[in-house]
C-alpha cells in the first residue's frame, strides 16, 4: 500500500484493521453516517494542530493528519484510555499505514478543507502568549445544574487545573479557574468559549482574569485547591441549583471532558444513577449529543456504562522494553508527575509493570502526560490497574529486585503541601529545565554530561538572573526522557545534586 492517502482514490481504500506503527496520520473508524467534518477535526484539536482531513463517509471512516508524529502519539495514547464517542457512538482511533494525506477537489473534500481552515485558524490563536493562567467563567442560560466538579471535568481536558472558586454574581453562576500554565488557559478559552455544557443551555463565556493566581483557604463545594488536600473545609454555603439535568457533551464536537479529581460528582438528580465510562480515577462523560433526562434507566443501561474503582492510584504500564526497564527508571520518570510509592515489574511478563502513585489525581496526571511517550524505543501504554495497591514480596521470597518500595524516598517532588512543583508540571518535551547547579559548573560541563547519556545537545542557556538554573534542548523528546531518567539527582559536587524536569518553553 502506498504511504500517501489520496482523496481521489477513496473508493480503493480498504479498512486498516490493525494498529500500525506510529504515524502522524490517524485512521478513524466506525463513525456515524451523519458525522460532520467539524466533529472529526474536533477529536484532534485538543492535542495539537490538525493539518489535513480525508472524509470517507460511505465507509464511515476518516483520516486525520496531525502536525507531528508526537502529537498523533499523544492522541492515540489518550484515546486508548478514554473512549472517544461521536454522536452517541464509540469510534476507533489508530495509527494509519499512510504517512501523509493528499486530498482532491471533490465537494466532500472541499467541505473538509473549509472546516479545517476555520477551526485551525481559531486554534492557532492559542499560540499567542496568554495574559494570565486564571480564567473567568460565566455560565449563561443556566437552566440545568452546574457544579465546581462539572467545571473541573470540562477544563481538565486542556491542562492541569490547580484551583477553582465558584460564586454567584449579578444572579449569574461564575467561576475563577487557575491552570498550571497560561498555554492551557489559552487553549481552554479558544475551544470552550461559547460552547454549551448541556443541550441548548448553560453557555460558557470565558475571559482572562486580571488575577495572576488564586488564594484559597478552604476546600469545599465553593472553593478548592487541588494542590492542597490538607486545607480545612470551612463553612461552605449551599450551592444554588437551577433545575435538574444531566450534562452531555459539548456542542463543540469531539471534546470528552475527563475528571482526574477522585471524588468528582455531577450533581445528577437522584432519579438517575449513571456510572460514566472509561477507567480514569474520576469521572468521564461520554459524548452524548442528546439530553439523557428523557431516557428511562433501562435505556441508559444499554449505553455501555461500566463501574470503575473510585480512587485507584495503581497504574498498569505495558509495552516496556524488558531488557532495559528497571523499577528505578519508572520511579524517576513517573515521579515527574507525582510521588511514586512502589514499582513492581511482573516476574513472568517483564514488559509489564505496576506503579503505585500517592493518590488517584497523580495517577491521572501520569496517564495523561506519559501515555504514548517512547521509553527505550517503545511507546508506553498506561491504564488503571484493577489492583488497589502493589504488594511487596513476602519475607524470604526473592524477586530479583523487580519490586521496590519508594515510599520513603527523599526524591519525591510533591511531599510538601502546596509545593511549587505542582505549578511546573508539563508534558515531556525535548527541552529540559535544570536547577541546583553549583557555581563551579559551566555550560560545557553540562553539555558533556548530557552527551555522555547518549543525547545530542542542540542548544543551552543559563537563566540570566540565576545561574543555578538552565535550559538544555536535546535532539528529541525520547532523548530528553532518557536523559532525565539518567541524570536527575546526578551529583555535581559541592553537595549539589542536579534537578531535571521538562520545560514548557524552548530555547
Amino acid at each position: 500500500m502506498s504511504t500517501t492517502a489520496n482523496g481521489s482514490d477513496s473508493k480503493k481504500f480498504k479498512p486498516e484493521m490493525r494498529v500500525g506503527s506510529p504515524s502522524r496520520v490517524l485512521h478513524i473508524r466506525r463513525l456515524p453516517s451523519d458525522t460532520t467534518e467539524t466533529e472529526v477535526i474536533g477529536l484532534g484539536l485538543p492535542f495539537g494542530d490538525v493539518t489535513n482531513l480525508l472524509m470517507l463517509k460511505a465507509k464511515n471512516q476518516a483520516f486525520l493528519e496531525m502536525s507531528s508524529e508526537e502529537v498523533a502519539q499523544h492522541m492515540v495514547g489518550y484515546y486508548s484510555s478514554v473512549l472517544p464517542v461521536v454522536r452517541n457512538q464509540p469510534v476507533h482511533v489508530q495509527f494509519s499505514n499512510h504517512k501523509e494525506l493528499k486530498t482532491d477537489n471533490s465537494p466532500n473534500q472541499e467541505r473538509a478543507q473549509a472546516a479545517l481552515r476555520a477551526l485551525s485558524s481559531a486554534h492557532m490563536d492559542s499560540v499567542a502568549p496568554a495574559p494570565s493562567s486564571v480564567l473567568r467563567v460565566v455560565v449563561e442560560n443556566m437552566v440545568c445544574s452546574v457544579t465546581m466538579d462539572t467545571l473541573y471535568q470540562v477544563f481538565s481536558k486542556f491542562g492541569t487545573v490547580l484551583r477553582i472558586i465558584v460564586f454567584t454574581k449579578n444572579s449569574q453562576f461564575q467561576a475563577l479557574l487557575q491552570y498550571a500554565d497560561g498555554q492551557s488557559a489559552q487553549a481552554a478559552k479558544v475551544l470552550l468559549d461559547g460552547q454549551n455544557l448541556y443541550n441548548g443551555c448553560c453557555t460558557l463565556r470565558i475571559s482572562f482574569s486580571k488575577l495572576t493566581a488564586l488564594d484559597i483557604k478552604f476546600n469545599n463545594e465553593r472553593s478548592r485547591d487541588f494542590t492542597r488536600p490538607d486545607l480545612p473545609s470551612g463553612e461552605a454555603q449551599a450551592m444554588e441549583h437551577h433545575g435538574p439535568g444531566i450534562p452531555t457533551a459539548f456542542t463543540s464536537p469531539g471534546l470528552i471532558p475527563a475528571a482526574p479529581y477522585p471524588t468528582a460528582t455531577h450533581g445528577f438528580p437522584h432519579a438517575f444513577t449513571i456510572t460514566p465510562t472509561v477507567s480514569y480515577p474520576g469521572l468521564t462523560m461520554p459524548a452524548l449529543p442528546g439530553a439523557l433526562t428523557s431516557l428511562p434507566l433501562t435505556a441508559t443501561s444499554r449505553l455501555g456504562f461500566t463501574t470503575i474503582p473510585a480512587a485507584n492510584a495503581v497504574l498498569l504500564v505495558s509495552n516496556l522494553n524488558p531488557e532495559m526497564v528497571t523499577p528505578h527508571c519508572l520511579f524517576i520518570l513517573f515521579g515527574v508527575y507525582g510521588d511514586v510509592m512502589r514499582v513492581k515489574i511482573l516476574f513472568n511478563k517483564k514488559e509489564n509493570a505496576l506503579v503505585q502513585m500517592a493518590d488517584a489525581t497523580q495517577a491521572q496526571l501520569v496517564m495523561s502526560h506519559l501515555t504514548g511517550q517512547r521509553l527505550h524505543g517503545k511507546p508506553l501504554r498506561i491504564t488503571l490497574s484493577k489492583h488497589s495497591s502493589v504488594q511487596l514480596p513476602r519475607e524470604g521470597h526473592e524477586d530479583q529486585g523487580l519490586t521496590k518500595d519508594f515510599s520513603c524516598s527523599p526524591l519525591h517532588r510533591f511531599k510538601k503541601p502546596g509545593s511549587k512543583n505542582y505549578s511546573n508540571i508539563f508534558p515531556p518535551s525535548a527541552t529540559l529545565h535544570l536547577s541546583n547547579i553549583p557555581p563551579s559548573v559551566v555550560e560545557d560541563d553540562l553539555k558533556r554530561l548530557f552527551c555522555s547519556s547518549g543525547a545530542v545537545v542542540k542548544a543551552f542557556k543559563f537563566f540570566q538572573k540565576d545561574h543555578k538554573m538552565a535550559l538544555i534542548q536535546l535532539g528529541s523528546v525520547e532523548e530528553a526522557i532518557e536523559s532525565l531518567i539518567q541524570l536527575h539527582n546526578h551529583d555535581l559536587g559541592e553537595n549539589h545534586h542536579l534537578r531535571v524536569s521538562f520545560s514548557k518553553s524552548s530555547i
